[in-house]
């Protein structure tokens, strides 16, 4: 690897749960495809790709910034999965799971964000 933010366990697990979200939605009906399917999607790539673009700025602070909005986008897909699961697009088990993985996430980025000084 030869980029920082490629040894971040926050990233790899950003990417792995980005393609989880993406498969999941893979069967959200097709009239979602521009609304909600996209939404959940464009916000889920920007988890991983605002801890990637945060790691290469020029200072902590900057860095920190950048965590917060990958936090917010991540935030934004849980309300997405809400949206879903009350639409019926994924069962209650798919919920759960993604919902967990969602909160673990959460928490390892912000443990990471209270680090950087």
């Amino acid at each position: 690897m030869k980029f920082k933010f490629e040894k971040l366990q926050i990233w790899q697990k950003a990417m792995g749960f980005g393609e989880e979200i993406f498969r999941l939605s893979d069967s959200f009906p097709k009239a979602e495809l521009f609304n909600l399917v996209s939404q959940m999607r464009r916000a889920c790539d920007s988890i991983a790709l605002n801890i990637a673009e945060g790691s290469i700025g020029q200072s902590n602070p900057e860095f920190k910034k950048f965590l917060g909005y990958a936090m917010r986008s991540l935030a934004e897909v849980v309300t997405c999965l809400h949206k879903a699961k009350l639409r019926k697009y994924i069962t209650f088990e798919e919920f759960e799971t993604q919902y967990a993985e969602a909160f673990h996430l959460m928490n390892m980025m912000g443990s990471f964000k209270s680090k950087i000084k």
